[in-house]
């Protein structure tokens, strides 16, 4: 049969920043297979604020997907699974081991395994367009999170609800944490969503003391207004246990969080953040985005008690698969996590990211 190309709703589901293509094998045996990803290189020339400018080049976010669709005793059953190369096999030369980045199951409504978590599911759909592999987008509850993939998530949709459980940051936790969501969109383009988020989260207030946990709340607000070739994106957030989500402090809290969830009494602290964005699309071949984030504590026990990132971008189609794009960026706070192979946090200062991406 000849092979086709189209956008095939599992990579849209598991890739919507990305915009992924997928190619179509064939069917066998009554299940229908297709392959996508995309090749991108990138370099990030950094000038902190503090200390030497430094130039970092990779294609370590390359990744590649395998994606099957079937129909089972009237049942829409499809079957997703994508890898990068963004783990090192050594800190010391240029080989990448493979990581697993999507792994699941959709049944009808449901889905089940590891993907995106219901936060980012309220946000990122509504955002303004980033290059950044650091985004989601500081500002927003899905924000750069140490979790935004979880080891197991469960998510089911009706009528423009989204029901999440997903396996909990906070590793003693009694209970899954949660996100219920609303997405309303309109015949002109324009999409809402509201979405309250729970969690348990670690309240000890020091390394030795017994474990204590509390239970926090947070609600967010996002939208995406379209007017012919221009978009608008807003949205804000506030509550308690949002910051592993948020990406509040690196990574936010994936263990003691004696200075990201809770204060020096082991009181939860309120975070606030929002976002707003404009994207615009010149022609067929060129687009640019422009967009603000910033996340606020309101007791802050971290050197900054306001995390602020400006975006700026272009993106220019020079093939239809491919794209080269350049983005401007600035941030007042370092907002990625040291690794383990040595690689720093990214510093405060400004970036400058030059990118050239071969989708397939």
């Amino acid at each position: 049969m000849m092979i086709k190309t189209k956008v095939a709703l599992a990579v849209l589901a598991a890739g919507l920043s990305s915009q992924v293509l997928a190619v179509e094998l064939g069917e066998f045996n009554g299940t229908k297979f297709n392959v996508g990803g995309y090749l991108k290189a990138e370099t990030v020339f950094d000038r902190p604020d503090d200390g030497k400018n430094t130039v970092e080049g990779s294609v370590r976010q390359s990744r590649f997907n395998l994606g099957t669709s079937s129909m089972v005793e009237g049942h829409k059953v499809r079957g997703f699974i994508e890898g990068d190369f963004w783990d090192n096999n050594t800190s010391s030369d240029s080989s990448y081991a493979w990581r697993l980045r999507h792994a699941y199951i959709n049944i009808d409504n449901l889905t089940v395994g590891q993907t995106w978590n219901g936060q980012f599911f309220a946000t990122a759909p509504f955002d303004t367009e980033m290059i950044n592999f650091w985004g989601v987008g500081i500002g927003t509850i899905a924000g750069n999170g140490a979790p935004i993939r979880p080891d197991l998530v469960v998510h089911y949709t009706t009528n423009g609800w989204r029901f999440t459980l997903q396996d909990p940051v906070y590793s003693n936790a009694d209970v899954p944490d949660a996100v219920v969501a609303y997405t309303r969109r309109t015949q002109s383009g324009h999409a809402f969503n509201v979405a309250v988020t729970g969690r348990e989260v670690d309240t000890t207030p020091t390394v030795d003391s017994d474990d204590q946990s509390d239970y926090g709340v947070a609600i967010s607000l996002a939208s995406k207004l379209k007017f012919g070739d221009t978009s608008f994106s807003l949205s804000a957030f506030t509550g308690e246990g949002a910051g592993v989500y948020a990406g509040w402090g690196y990574l936010g809290s994936t263990g003691y969080s004696g200075v990201t969830e809770v204060d020096g009494n082991g009181d939860m602290v309120t975070l606030t953040g929002f976002s707003a964005g404009i994207g615009h699309k010149f022609s067929d071949k060129l687009r640019a985005n422009l967009r603000y984030g910033q996340v606020h504590s309101d007791k802050s026990a971290l050197s900054e008690d306001t995390i602020q990132q400006t975006t700026l971008n272009m993106i220019y189609t020079y093939l239809p698969q491919v794209e080269l794009g350049i983005e401007l960026r600035d941030q007042n706070a370092a907002n990625r996590p040291p690794s383990s192979q040595g690689t720093s946090a990214r510093p405060a200062g400004s970036q400058v990211e030059l990118m050239a991406m071969y989708k397939f």
